[in-house]
């Protein structure tokens, strides 16, 4: 089979039917999540108003200090893999079930460490999300050895807006903005794959969603920083391998998005794989659905799987 790397132009358009998400039977538990600090010699910038973040009805919001929950899987099924999870809301909030949990556990049932990120929002707006992600990704690949996964194997996976943030790690890893003068700053935060599930790509006010610009940059941003955060604008030769998703009739972020940067990731060689359906809507995440995206989990393996990701390494 020739590598999906040497054939850069390539984009898989599936409209697929089926769900295939389940876990894998087994006799022993998984073991169970740990959180750690994300800045534990304290964060960044923090606010002075800072409290305790609100949960409701699994939506996660005024997050002041990010956090990781470790999701392990069980040691025999283990293939040293990391992904980290960015949770969608616009920004504003996070949809920490069905984009986040749901995910890590799914990930873990696959022998891969997942870490669901919880990172600042609009309380902080850009570069705070940035540097949370860059810090999940430089601190996974420091404690590569203790998570048990390869610091070659780290990737980051997101939705909605978590996609514009995992989006973000993947082509701005080296950007100045995603540092804090640090001593981990030393450490690589590029991202070695990004899956973009309805991703904000663009932050053009024509295709965007609304919500997630603002919440970003401010009701009213400089033209360089909007043309930053328009990740089509960002991709470069070195940006990692992309799996995307993205439904036709979605309302919340437009197709063009993800059809913007499939032409970035194109126009640069950069290997990729998407899957375009045409219905699903927005936010579906991991619930079961009646409509063509059903089967994105199985695509994602199999993307997963073609890419040695999910086969251990002797």
């Amino acid at each position: 089979m020739t590598p999906l790397r040497a054939l850069p132009h390539l984009a898989l358009v599936v409209l697929s039917l089926g769900f295939a998400t389940g876990a894998r039977s087994a006799d022993v538990a998984a073991p169970e999540p740990e959180v750690l600090l994300l800045w534990p010699e304290g964060v960044p910038d923090l606010r002075a108003d800072a409290a305790p973040e609100r949960v409701d009805q699994a939506r996660v919001s005024a997050v002041h200090f990010p956090t990781l929950t470790v999701h392990r899987p069980r040691p025999e099924h283990a293939v040293g893999t990391a992904v980290v999870v960015c949770p969608g809301g616009g920004y504003g909030r996070l949809a920490i079930d069905h984009e986040g949990t749901a995910v890590a556990r799914w990930l873990a049932d696959r022998g891969v460490v997942a870490f669901v990120l919880r990172y600042r929002l609009s309380e902080y707006g850009h570069p705070a999300p940035l540097r949370d992600v860059s810090r999940a990704i430089r601190t996974v690949r420091r404690d590569a050895k203790r998570f048990g996964v390869a610091p070659d194997r780290i990737g980051v996976v997101g939705f909605s807006a978590g996609g514009h943030l995992a989006g973000s790690a993947a082509t701005l890893f080296a950007h100045a903005d995603g540092r804090t003068g640090a001593p981990l700053d030393e450490i690589d935060a590029r991202p070695d794959f990004a899956a973009l599930i309805y991703p904000v790509v663009t932050m053009d006010p024509a295709f965007t969603h609304a919500g997630s610009r603002r919440n970003l940059l401010g009701g009213d941003p400089a033209e360089d920083l909007e043309r930053l955060l328009s990740l089509e604008e960002q991709v470069t030769n070195d940006t990692p391998p992309m799996f995307l998703v993205h439904s036709g009739d979605d309302k919340a972020v437009p197709l063009e998005n993800t059809l913007r940067l499939i032409a970035a990731l194109r126009a640069h060689g950069v290997s990729f794989e998407a899957h375009l359906h045409e219905t699903g809507g927005h936010g579906f995440g991991m619930r079961p659905s009646a409509n063509t995206v059903a089967d994105w989990p199985a695509r994602f393996e199999a993307w997963l799987r073609f890419h040695g990701w999910l086969q251990a390494r002797d």
